[in-house]
């Protein structure tokens, strides 16, 4: 198996900035003989957290991601729905509590792309267990990044002007491609009411 891995390091008192991330990586693309369909992230502690950061922020990137021991939020897990996730984690994690990854795979569910793997005896390094693990990189290679499609909007689409109704009679008056179009109904049609 080969890939091409960039570790970005901070500083002390630094913190993760997804556009930074997003930038590195689309700046490998195009430097580098990079599959951008098969663009993987990980990161550990804090950058576990980045890379929940930056995959909600950019999602259209990346073919799947690996976070471990972070913290996202699970607000923003729709924004994951098209990116397989595999979440590590150690059972007995004294810096950052198990529940971030718990909520995280439970937010994800619902799509039906993620994976979870706890480390029973494990405190905050998971990741060396992780990165020994020749699974991790077959299941990154089995991915490959979502096909977003652009949705156009109308040229002229219809303006809706109005409903009015009486006792007995209701009209909804809406304009398209420039001329006024009145839908008529009546009182037993519930749709105009």
């Amino acid at each position: 198996m080969s890939f091409i891995v960039a570790s970005p390091q901070l500083i002390v008192g630094e913190w993760w900035s997804p556009d930074m991330v997003a930038w590195l990586t689309k700046d490998l693309i195009d430097a580098l003989r990079v599959d951008p369909k098969r663009v993987y992230l990980t990161g550990l502690s804090m950058g576990g957290y980045g890379t929940w950061e930056t995959a909600a922020k950019y999602p259209e990137l990346f073919a799947a991601i690996t976070p471990i021991c972070g913290r996202g939020d699970p607000a923003s897990a729709w924004k994951l729905r098209y990116i397989p996730t595999w979440i590590f984690h150690g059972a007995k994690d004294s810096v950052v509590p198990i529940k971030h990854s718990d909520d995280m795979n439970e937010a994800l569910k619902r799509y039906d792309n993620v994976k979870y793997t706890v480390y029973p005896e494990a405190d905050h390094d998971s990741w060396t267990e992780t990165y020994l693990n020749e699974e991790l990189y077959r299941w990154f290679l089995g991915h490959r990044r979502f096909k977003y499609t652009d949705v156009h909007a109308l040229v002229n689409p219809e303006k809706f002007i109005g409903r009015y109704k009486s006792k007995e009679n209701s009209a909804e008056v809406y304009l398209k491609d420039g001329r006024l179009h009145i839908a008529l109904g009546t009182s037993a049609n519930k749709e105009l009411q």
